[in-house]
């Protein structure tokens, strides 16, 4: 049982720890609200299979660049899915 409880809880510390390092989408109005600084663009590779892996993968890109946010400025679907992000902090 006390295997169990210490699974569940790394579980959960790691999904806590991962949206909390995520970086966040933001649409067009809040990057001129928040005045955010563009530092760079990301581009998803052709393997994601739907929207939301791909969103996925932009804010991992978005983290390893050093942003905070992530904005989708172009998506295409074609068998698979693949966007281009600019990246802010």
């Amino acid at each position: 049982m006390k295997v169990i409880n210490t699974v569940v809880a790394a579980m959960v510390m790691g999904a806590i720890s991962f949206s909390a390092l995520a970086a966040k989408e933001v649409t067009k109005e809040e990057v001129q609200k928040m005045n955010l600084e563009k530092i760079g663009t990301v581009t998803t590779t052709a393997e994601t299979t739907s929207p939301m892996d791909a969103k996925k993968e932009l804010s991992k890109l978005a983290d390893d660049k050093g942003g905070k946010y992530f904005l989708v400025i172009a998506g295409r679907e074609h068998g698979k899915f693949s966007a281009v992000a600019d990246v802010y902090k």
